[in-house]
């Protein structure tokens, strides 16, 4: 995750693309914090915190 958050600006597009009901603004305040876009991925497809822990796991493990 950290070569993510480092790189936030070249994986906005594919975060998007992974998590398409994500708002730019969602995006723009996650700033590659992991926790935050947990918390944006919850609150926009209602899914619990492990759940979106195991989305970020999945996307991360892709890129």
């Amino acid at each position: 995750w950290d070569r993510i958050e480092g790189n936030w600006k070249q994986f906005t597009g594919k975060v998007k693309e992974e998590w398409g009901d994500l708002t730019d603004d969602d995006v723009a305040q996650a700033n590659g914090n992991r926790e935050q876009l947990a918390g944006r991925i919850q609150e926009r497809y209602g899914c619990t915190k492990d759940e979106a822990e195991r989305q970020i796991d999945q996307f991360a493990a892709k890129h």
